[in-house]
């Protein structure tokens, strides 16, 4: 660790290689040290998800930024008093907490699905170059100042990152999502259009307005929704978790023990200057994670994360053996300590095309809208408290099992990886909609990247209402609102105006006819074709949908779902007989 003394009046030890974070810009400074600012970072990612749905993704970036910049600035006008330099880290980690949260939140929920994840991957990349800035900015100061200024200077540099981020957003648009929630219909059609680069009323905004529209529809009219829900809420407590242990992983993989303590590594190769390692590491890191774009554009999500996965399961095997019979305890071991630094940086690579970026990318996507603020915020500060916890015990650890540590970490990759095999659905190119909907109806993660949502209309529905489903008291079973299906058929009616004009169906009877097919969504995914047939055809008799004069009649009384089989079968063939 490269660890910078403060002059003789202020007794305190510490190192200044801050991360530096933001979205499109660089933020924050990452020390080797996290015993203080990854617990306060922990608490304003918990903090962050009031705000977001409170005064709206965009305030909440530009407002933790800003605090950021208070936080600097009692750091650096602090002297002899260390208890002002501690609020300082105080005040500026709330703010780089909440931003952890609020940008890959704005990100997902802001640009188009086919480059979704290449965007929010982007904030991991200028998390690198922020890195590597940080690390040229200490060389700089270290060689050209022998005071206060060594700290001084990087720490306040850091603050002009945050004047650019917490202004430049400002003139950005809101989440249209958020925007829409809140009743800003007309901006967030506004804002849509602007970030996809198309009119407000194509048929592209038409449609991804439609969608949102459905789910809030539907949500609105299940309740209230108290924030417990995030994990008994329809398949919450899966992709709650699902979100933490993907951000604790992020840590698990061990990328960090290689940020903190790859001075030691680069020694047994011959490479002493603590300063020189940051500076390889870093390059590496930046250059590395430019390909990471390309990789989750292009290969997918649950590919790249199970490569990854491997990949640095193998070179932690490699550092650790080699590291232990040919290093520990060698006088000269120049030869195994490059093979050490070229499997270090192989790893790097690794983690940098896959785990560094992908998992800020699937976080963003996991959840429905109502959740995302609180689960988004609850997953982060995972991320942050593990990074915590390894920076506190790695010292302890290695002092007991030296190179032998690299296996804890291997161990963790090799359960990652079948994580992301049995529980990671793949999402890429989809809406957050329809992301949400393959969650609910359980679609296999196995076959989830040949899941279309076709199939669902095939069948005679034109939408599931996931929304609409919440467990019940004790969180045992599943129910719905009474007015379930009314949001799929005002959908219809936008796709049929002339029936919504002067159709033979008045709107009041439209809910009654999806009661006719006794549908369950949560169920969906477990019909039986040959039960369910006979109540589809109900459906299509009902509606007499065709591409020309889309037309429905006043449906019939609705059939009871207690047939048996033999009946449903009888009256299959009779309709078969009559045509």
């Amino acid at each position: 660790m490269n660890l910078v003394k403060f002059p003789v009046s202020f007794k305190c030890r510490i190192s200044w290689l801050d991360l530096v974070r933001m979205v499109n810009c660089l933020l924050c400074v990452k020390e080797p040290s996290l015993l203080f600012s990854a617990p306060v970072r922990f608490v304003g990612c918990l903090g962050s998800s009031y705000l977001c749905d409170t005064i709206g993704r965009r305030f909440t970036i530009s407002f933790s930024a800003f605090f950021y910049i208070i936080g600097v600035i009692i750091e650096i006008t602090s002297s002899t008093h260390w208890v002002q330099f501690a609020m300082g880290r105080f005040t500026a980690g709330l703010g780089i907490g909440a931003l952890s949260t609020s940008v890959p939140m704005y990100q997902s929920e802001s640009v188009p699905k086919n480059i979704r994840g290449a965007v929010v991957s982007s904030y991991q990349l200028l998390i690198t170059l922020g890195i590597w800035t940080a690390y040229m900015i200490n060389y700089g100061t270290h060689d050209a100042y022998s005071n206060s200024a060594q700290w001084r200077i990087p720490n306040g540099l850091s603050a002009l990152w945050a004047i650019i981020l917490g202004t430049a957003v400002l003139f950005m648009p809101e989440s249209p999502r958020f925007a829409y929630r809140v009743g800003r219909e007309d901006e967030a059609r506004k804002n849509m259009a602007l970030l996809n680069g198309v009119d407000p009323y194509s048929h592209l905004i038409d449609a991804e307005i439609n969608e949102i529209e459905v789910k809030l529809a539907a949500e609105r009219e299940g309740g209230d929704h108290p924030w417990y829900e995030i994990f008994t809420g329809p398949r919450m407590l899966y992709r709650t978790l699902l979100g933490m242990v993907l951000q604790a992983g992020q840590q698990l993989t061990g990328a960090n023990f290689f940020f903190y303590y790859g001075t030691t590594i680069f020694k047994s190769g011959g490479i002493s200057d603590s300063y020189v390692t940051s500076i390889i590491l870093g390059s590496v890191n930046v250059v590395a994670t430019i390909g990471g774009l390309w990789v989750v554009k292009n290969c997918g999500r649950r590919k790249a994360l199970m490569v990854g996965a491997a990949e640095m399961f193998v070179c932690m095997l490699i550092y650790s053996f080699v590291g232990h019979f040919k290093i520990q305890g060698q006088v000269n071991a120049q030869a195994p300590g490059a093979v050490l630094i070229c499997f270090t940086c192989i790893y790097i690579v690794g983690f940098a095309t896959t785990w560094g970026p992908l998992v800020w990318a699937i976080v963003g996507e996991l959840y429905p809208a109502r959740y995302r603020a609180s689960c988004m915020a609850l997953a982060t500060a995972s991320n942050w408290l593990f990074n915590f916890l390894i920076s506190f015990f790695t010292t302890f650890i290695t002092n007991d099992i030296d190179y032998y540590y690299g296996l804890v970490f291997a161990g963790s990759l090799f359960a990652l990886f079948w994580i992301v095999f049995f529980f990671v659905i793949e999402t890429k190119d989809r809406s957050l909609e329809e992301i949400d909907t393959m969650y609910v109806l359980h679609v296999n993660p196995l076959t989830s990247a040949t899941w279309s949502p076709k199939s669902l209309g095939a069948e005679g529905v034109n939408g599931v209402d996931t929304d609409k489903m919440f467990l019940t008291k004790g969180g045992k079973d599943i129910k719905k609102s009474e007015m379930a299906g009314r949001p799929m058929l005002e959908h219809d009616e936008r796709m049929f105006p002339e029936t919504a004009a002067g159709g033979s169906a008045a709107p009041e009877n439209k809910p009654e006819i999806v009661n006719a097919l006794s549908f369950n969504p949560y169920h969906y995914a477990r019909w039986d074709e040959e039960e369910d047939e006979s109540r589809m055809m109900d459906y299509m008799n009902i509606c007499h949908v065709n591409t020309t004069t889309p037309h429905h009649t006043t449906p019939p009384k609705r059939k009871s779902q207690k047939k048996s089989r033999k009946q449903n079968r009888k009256h299959k063939n009779e309709r078969q007989t009559k045509g």
